[in-house]
């Protein structure tokens, strides 16, 4: 029997984090968990660290696009936060974006850490930044990592 069980570690590997600008008190945590993740352990080296800034989390699908069709980089990470309102705004903005991240990672088999929180108020979001559950943007890393290791793992056969 064989399992293919991808690693975190990937020194060579070049990433990407691409993070919304909207809510950046929030989202700075985020990006600063993810890179820790990044270098520490996934021993990724810094100049192999691209952050990409873009205005808000709707912003976010085209540029993993645009990033997945530059062939530039070996995974990417996806950071911002959606805290429900009092309007349907949340529900298309939150939705929208996981689709279009999805699609764009399964049409360029590219490996792409999820880490955009979808919060029902803004205490959520920081719990979810690096206080009572953890830092999700570090989460969203190793996930990218493990998922580059795993699938060169199954090229490799």
């Amino acid at each position: 029997m064989q399992v293919i069980e991808g690693q975190v570690a990937a020194p060579h590997a070049k990433v990407a984090i691409i993070v919304a600008r909207f809510n950046h008190f929030i989202n700075d945590s985020l990006v600063e968990g993810a890179i820790d993740a990044l270098k520490r352990i996934g021993q990724v080296e810094d100049k192999n660290i691209t952050v990409i800034k873009v205005p808000g989390a709707f912003e976010i699908p085209l540029t993993v696009k645009a990033v997945a069709e530059s062939k530039k980089y070996d995974a990417v990470v996806a950071l911002g936060t959606v805290i429900r309102g009092s309007t349907a705004h949340f529900d298309y903005v939150a939705g929208e974006s996981s689709s279009g991240i999805l699609s764009t990672s399964l049409a360029h088999s590219l490996p792409v850490g999820f880490g955009i929180l979808t919060t029902e108020n803004i205490e959520q979001a920081i719990e979810r930044a690096g206080t009572k559950a953890g830092n999700k943007g570090a989460e969203a890393a190793l996930t990218a990592l493990e998922m580059y290791n795993t699938l060169n793992s199954i090229k490799k056969g």
